[in-house]
């Protein structure tokens, strides 16, 4: 089981980081246009709802025997335990909340040209707090992989 989801984790990442990229690209490109359409809408969406699953497959990680996770005594001493019991769960919800919270209320302002900065800027901050958060291969101590 923790192959399966450490492999779908692992994989589903580009596809929404490649979302988010989508959707923040979206954002600063559609500013001007004054419209806010429903490819808009669906785009932020779609990244957002990525982001949740992503999520969830993680919890899934986070509670299934994974071998990166432990709560031992010292286990914050210890890098890779402490990036994934702490780091990358903490950077991941804060990211996945922006997300949420900036498309929540970006659907509610009046003015076209403030939801796309609205979506643009929490999502911008968004991916930028996922890209620290996530366990690079240059980070030998955490275990990090490019699949």
């Amino acid at each position: 089981m923790y192959k399966a989801l450490h492999h779908a984790h692992s994989g589903l990442r580009w596809i929404a980081l490649i979302l988010l990229l989508v959707a923040i690209f979206n954002a600063a490109r559609s500013q001007t246009t004054g419209v806010y359409s429903k490819k808009d809408k669906m785009i932020n969406l779609f990244a957002m709802v990525m982001l949740h699953i992503q999520l969830l497959i993680g919890l899934a990680l986070y509670f299934v025997n994974s071998p990166k996770v432990s709560f031992a005594e010292g286990w914050m001493k210890v890098a890779m335990y402490r990036f994934y019991g702490m780091e990358h769960l903490i950077g991941m919800i804060l990211a996945i909340t922006l997300v949420t919270l900036g498309r929540k209320k970006a659907e509610k302002l009046k003015n076209t040209r403030d939801k796309h900065r609205r979506v643009m800027i929490s999502y911008t901050i968004a991916l930028v707090l996922i890209l620290l958060s996530i366990p690079w291969p240059f980070r030998e101590a955490l275990g990090g992989a490019w699949a």
